[in-house]
């Protein structure tokens, strides 16, 4: 990375103003019990009769650590600051990306109840975790959409890890979230259109 240092959040704006040029017209099927401030437009219908939103990803204007005190609290852990720059930097529906090792889902938040859940999984990831005797990472991206693996960060070095679940982390993909980030190019939403696999 040489002498200077990328942040997470500076990488994954990188990437997201990529995406957002090359991909411009975001839609998520409308649900309004489930809204959004990445929803940018009015609900519409489409040519197959389907009622979509338009939306982008959002800058957040928050303190990002408050997503995650319950699960720090829970776990009597502090979570790696990267983690929390990561989560706390947009609102925004999943993100597709080809990595060098292949494609990745970047699971983000859709609103303040998805990073609820995000935490309730993570409880349970925790437990699995301490099952396999393996050290605690946090999961922020999924891989092929028929695999089970996916990508997470380790809690207490920051490297990006390769999982399975129920299993100890099979390799190790990168030596920080920002320098993985980096290696990102925008994929088509169209590819794997599930919102994130938390749902």
């Amino acid at each position: 990375m040489g002498l200077l240092t990328v942040s997470t959040n500076q990488a994954l704006t990188r990437f997201v103003s990529d995406y957002q040029a090359t991909y411009p017209d975001l839609t998520e099927v409308f649900d309004p019990q489930w809204r959004s401030p990445c929803e940018n437009g009015e609900p519409f219908t489409d040519a197959s009769g389907v009622t979509r939103v338009p939306w982008q990803p959002l800058a957040r204007h928050v303190a990002t650590q408050d997503d995650f005190a319950g699960l720090e609290n829970a776990l009597e852990l502090n979570i790696h600051q990267d983690i929390k720059d990561y989560y706390g930097s947009y609102w925004s529906g999943g993100l597709e990306a080809d990595a060098p090792q292949g494609p990745v889902s970047l699971i983000l938040l859709w609103n303040a109840d998805d990073g609820e859940r995000l935490v309730e999984n993570l409880i349970g990831h925790a437990l699995a975790k301490r099952r396999s005797r393996s050290g605690f990472s946090v999961f922020f991206a999924c891989t092929a959409p028929d695999s089970e693996l996916f990508l997470s960060v380790d809690n207490s070095s920051g490297e990006v890890l390769l999982e399975k679940p129920g299993y100890k982390p099979l390799e190790v993909v990168s030596a920080s979230l920002a320098e993985f980030l980096g290696t990102l190019t925008p994929a088509p939403p169209e590819r794997h259109p599930e919102r994130s696999f938390l749902a």
